[in-house]
């Protein structure tokens, strides 16, 4: 687990807790960096401040401030030769605390001897993450403190994670396989994955896992860990089917590479040249945005999830496109790394229509990949039919109860990504996703030897959009790495109790896929990557600690959660919910109440909620149910007097009002 703000926000930023807002830090007129630039404490800590930000020193601190002014990143040399005292007295010379959640060790890295996070409460109103992290370099202890917005953390999380990735102590030198020859992967080192998987399965309870592993044009390994289903003895195998997630989005690309191949495309065509009715909130944008933006996350508009989420049973392709006129771009075009589900999936229903302009765009899309991608590379399991995947060998979805537990989850909310299918709604095993890789490392060539895609296209799509850490970027549906400074081209997938990865080496021919049944999977995925190149470069053995760590710290933060929670939803606030709300964008939602629970019900999905009263005194109401978990709603009242439930995501407010129909 990477022991920076970023790994850390993946898992508090879902979490709220009681708590005090903290004010500003003092200001200062100081102009912002022209560029990224590198600069050290008094200690020799070395750190990058990000373009556009502003650095400012108040006595032995340095304060990193982000355009928006409310997301700041504290770094500072100690004093005390403890890191719970270290992280007291930065916080000492910078401002009051706020109440600690959860301080664990973390293992070390870069050059530190010892790593220790922290994480501290916040109410959800206050939309805040606060963390800390102290690092010791032989006998001296380093802080970085953050204290940030949650809007401006996901639109600036490219930023931070540079920040993050640039603490070392001066002078370390970063782990390299550079010039390195690659190891043949024989049993005794595919054994190494074997156990760690077993490991990692075991200690989060993940059902199944499956992977694939090819090296100089061959197949090494495809099998399967563990069972399809909880309590069914059907194991998982190397054809068992995976809902792929965000992988769908690379084989997206891979169509607009062949209609750029066939002179059907530019890559650097206005998409309204294309698709006349494309427009976003913002006009400028709407007219700077050419077919490869779409799918590089560089446009400036922020995730949008939640109005995919809701109402989705009567949602359409050409719905999912006209929707994104409501949709306003929160930093300039170019700027930063800002996830868009929404545009990925507008680039490949407009490569449909650009294949077949007559046809609408969902079958037009699943036709094209059908024939121009599928078939050709041989992937046959491969398909975006609920039905049929799950009338064949498939894997279900698992999550953790409120407890911890591995249950099986409900599939309803993974059905809302059929409307937006392009960004992730593929079916896929590994044996499937080891040819697309394969293709990959080829240079564009099927297994039968043919061009598929040329290399110039096919490589284009790994080119720089936009940087996402000090020594990473995002392309073209897909992430290149060069931490290790030999490149790693890879995307993840993330939906309800699946998690997905693929990655390749292209200078070594070996790459590898890994399909998981449960949410906690991604903790695996994470290890197994680190754990294959330590296989092919004999690399510190760091991946089995570094999942160990990660294991025990979701853990620990979904206990301290769970003491919060009171379930069954506590009577007396069920007892103040109104009957039915409604949100203008997601619709309604209808609260039923028993002895037993209290359920939100939107329609095409529902749930069991706890409540939990927050440190400002604030009610919430939090989704339970394993596979539709972590919606959080926050009980207010309208200027009306009308009672509300809150929902947001990172950037955006929904409130759902009461109403008597």
């Amino acid at each position: 687990m990477r022991t920076d703000f970023i790994a850390m926000s993946q898992v508090s930023c879902l979490m709220a807790c009681g708590g005090q807002p903290l004010p500003p830090p003092a200001s200062a007129d100081e102009p912002p960096i022209g560029a990224d630039q590198v600069r050290e404490t008094p200690g020799r800590i070395a750190y990058t401040v990000p373009a556009a930000w502003t650095v400012v020193t108040r006595g032995p601190l340095a304060v990193l401030t982000a355009q928006e002014g409310d997301v700041h990143v504290v770094i500072a040399d100690a004093t005390a030769t403890q890191a719970d005292a270290a992280v007291s007295e930065v916080w000492a010379q910078y401002r009051s605390a706020p109440k600690l959640k959860l301080a664990v060790d973390a293992p070390a890295r870069e050059g530190w001897d010892q790593v220790r996070t922290y994480v501290y409460e916040t109410s959800p109103n206050e939309r805040r993450v606060v963390q800390a992290i102290a690092f010791r370099h032989g006998a001296a202890w380093s802080v970085a403190l953050l204290d940030a917005s949650l809007p401006t953390l996901e639109k600036r999380a490219a930023q931070l994670a540079l920040v993050a990735g640039s603490l070392r102590p001066k002078g370390h030198e970063r782990e390299s396989f550079a010039g390195r020859r690659a190891n043949k992967l024989d049993a005794g080192r595919l054994a190494k994955l074997d156990v760690l998987i077993e490991r990692g399965r075991q200690a989060l309870g993940v059902p199944g896992v499956a992977i694939a592993i090819v090296q100089d044009g061959q197949v090494i390994a495809a099998r399967g860990y563990g069972v399809r289903e909880l309590g069914k003895p059907a194991p998982v195998d190397a054809d068992s089917q995976f809902m792929i997630a965000s992988l769908t989005k690379a084989l997206s690309t891979l169509l607009l590479a062949r209609l750029v191949d066939e002179g059907k495309l530019r890559w650097d065509q206005p998409v309204r040249e294309v698709y006349p009715d494309f427009k976003l909130g913002d006009a400028a944008t709407t007219a700077a945005v050419r077919i490869e933006h779409l799918v590089s996350a560089c446009t400036g508009l922020p995730r949008n999830d939640m109005e995919w989420l809701f109402g989705f049973a009567d949602s359409t392709p050409r719905r999912v496109l006209a929707d994104l006129a409501s949709v306003q771009p929160t930093t300039k075009f170019g700027e930063t790394f800002q996830y868009s589900n929404q545009l990925a999936a507008a680039a490949g229903f407009i490569a449909a229509h650009v294949t077949e302009p007559e046809r609408e765009l969902g079958q037009a899309y699943d036709a094209a990949m059908k024939t121009q991608i599928f078939a050709p590379l041989g992937m046959n399991a491969t398909t975006f039919d609920f039905r049929l995947a799950l009338r064949a060998n498939h894997a279900s979805p698992h999550s953790w109860d409120i407890d911890g537990t591995t249950r099986v989850a409900v599939m309803e909310l993974n059905r809302s990504i059929a409307p937006l299918r392009p960004a992730g709604g593929a079916w896929s095993s590994v044996n499937d996703l080891i040819k697309y890789i394969e293709l990959e490392l080829s240079g564009g060539l099927a297994p039968n030897g043919k061009r598929l895609v040329s290399e110039q296209n096919l490589l284009r799509r790994r080119e720089k959009h936009v940087a996402v850490g000090e020594r990473a970027h995002y392309g073209m549906g897909l992430g290149v790495d060069f931490t290790y400074s030999t490149p790693i081209v890879e995307h993840n997938g993330s939906l309800w109790g699946y998690r997905s990865h693929m990655f390749w080496l292209p200078e070594h021919g070996v790459g590898a896929v890994i399909l998981t049944n449960a949410a906690a999977g991604a903790v695996i995925q994470g290890a197994f990557r680190r754990c294959l190149l330590e296989q092919l470069f004999d690399g510190k053995p760091e991946a089995i600690e570094d999942m160990d760590s990660a294991a025990n710290t979701f853990r620990q933060l979904a206990a301290r959660e769970r003491e919060r929670m009171v379930v069954p939803a506590d009577s007396a606030a069920a007892a103040g919910l109104a009957r039915r709300y409604v949100n203008p964008k997601l619709g309604g939602l209808s609260v039923s109440t028993t002895a037993d629970a209290t359920s939100f019900d939107f329609g095409e999905w529902k749930s069991v909620v706890a409540s939990r009263k927050n440190g400002d005194d604030t009610l919430s109401f939090i989704s339970i149910t394993p596979g539709v978990a972590g919606f959080e709603f926050v009980a207010s009242k309208a200027n009306d007097g009308k009672r509300q439930l809150v929902l947001r995501d990172a950037q955006h407010e929904y409130p759902f009002t009461e109403t008597a129909t």
